[in-house]
């Protein structure tokens, strides 16, 4: 078994972790770190310190109302994407222990759709400027 790096829980939930395939366990919030636990293996686990977290990216859609996915990028090991039954509650927990300024939203659909369209009209701009 492993070993909890919190020693105050502040919220456990079931979640989907997505590293590669999706994994299925619970997250659990506490005044050390973010944990996630997978379900079926032990083995299989992701522990973050809140010194380690540099931002949590938060997929939003239909403005606010429903929450698909959240992602913790940490300063070191890349970012870890997850999803849960209660987005809200659980970004809330976190906001207690990140500086909500380093909480950001991710770009929606269109917003990537326009920056692809303009970088290749700036890169044909180029081309012709030359």
């Amino acid at each position: 078994m492993v070993q909890s790096i919190n020693t105050k829980v502040d919220l456990t939930i079931d979640a989907t972790a997505y590293t590669g395939l999706t994994d299925y366990g619970k997250i659990m919030i506490g005044d050390k770190g973010f944990e996630f636990f997978n379900s079926r293996d032990v083995r299989k686990f992701v522990q973050i310190p809140w010194e380690e977290v540099d931002q949590v990216i938060v997929s939003i859609m239909l403005k606010g109302k429903w929450i698909p996915r959240y992602a913790i990028k940490t300063k070191r090991n890349g970012t870890y994407t997850f999803a849960s039954k209660k987005p809200k509650d659980v970004l809330r927990a976190i906001r207690v222990y990140v500086d909500p300024a380093n909480m950001v939203s991710s770009l929606s659909f269109f917003d990537v759709m326009k920056r692809s369209f303009k970088s290749i009209f700036n890169k044909k701009k180029n081309k012709q400027a030359k």
